[in-house]
């Protein structure tokens, strides 16, 4: 019992420093999904073999399955820069950069109707 808890323990912590270090969608998607495909996989080898090599395998897989899926299922076609702007209004919207784009929030602010 205590060598499995101590499995389970490595396997979640192992799942969530992967999940800390990424930085992109697809990373933290992977992250999330062998975090979660690890303790599900865990679970379902416990109560299939009732033995640590099986909570073990079960962990390993599901850690597999969950991070594959995490990373199939990103959502694509979000290549394109965009950036934020305010109209003059003061709401503020996404639009495909202009330019050069000058960075994460578009051309430099100009107050009024500017980029930011």
């Amino acid at each position: 019992m205590r060598f499995r808890l101590a499995a389970v323990a490595v396997s979640a912590l192992l799942a969530v420093s992967v999940a800390g270090c990424a930085t992109s969608e697809q990373n933290q998607r992977a992250g999330t999904g062998a975090l979660i495909g690890g303790g599900v996989g865990a679970l379902a080898g416990q109560a299939l073999g009732r033995d640590t090599k099986s909570t073990i395998v079960g962990a390993a897989g599901g850690a597999l399955l969950g991070a594959a899926v995490g990373t199939a299922t990103t959502p694509r076609g979000q290549t394109e820069n965009l950036c934020r702007y305010q109209r003059r209004d003061g709401s503020i919207y996404t639009a495909p950069c202009e330019g050069n784009g000058g960075g994460a929030y578009g051309p430099g602010y100009s107050g009024g109707g500017g980029g930011y």
